[in-house]
């Protein structure tokens, strides 16, 4: 999916992150497309399947980036929304499963003084699958949509001043 039309200048992006063709995965990208239709021209929107250092192309140009995916703690039930500022997290020691995550691609674009944005938050939801090809969305996960859409309007609204907040 193209930047909206006529934001060329915009301050804040959301970003949909995802494979929609592997089940949960496909949560960025929906939530991304609803958000979409219901703030039309207001923000930029992206959807990407993009992963590692090729993230960054996603990352240049925007003040205020809302990321949405999918995470897999095990910690919590499929559908469970968590909110994370990354601005207070710091890169985990090992390899990340993309081997470059969006964590290191921001600090690679900071350290190297390009155009990324300054206040990033991550809507993630606890998925169940992100592995089937063509597999069914868990009904959980296709029901936290609604509430991911509702954090990035009410971040969208508030300028992203309370991004991470919630």
């Amino acid at each position: 999916m193209e930047p909206s039309a006529g934001n060329e200048t915009a301050h804040t992006r959301v970003l949909g992150l995802g494979n929609d063709l592997l089940a949960d995965d496909a949560f960025g990208i929906l939530v991304a497309r609803r958000v979409e239709r219901l703030l039309p021209r207001q923000i930029e929107i992206v959807c990407s399947s993009a992963a590692g250092f090729s993230l960054m192309d996603d990352l240049l140009g925007a003040s205020n980036l809302i990321v949405v995916d999918t995470i897999v703690t095990g910690a919590a039930r499929p559908g469970t929304i968590h909110v994370f500022d990354l601005d207070r997290m710091t890169t985990s020691p090992g390899v990340a499963p993309h081997f470059l995550g969006l964590l290191e691609v921001l600090a690679i674009g900071r350290r190297l003084h390009l155009n990324v944005p300054k206040k990033v938050v991550v809507i993630a939801v606890e998925a169940a699958d992100c592995t089937s090809i063509g597999g069914a969305m868990h009904s959980d996960v296709r029901s936290a949509i609604a509430e991911a859409v509702g954090l990035v309007r009410s971040f969208v609204a508030d300028g992203c001043h309370k991004c991470g907040t919630a």
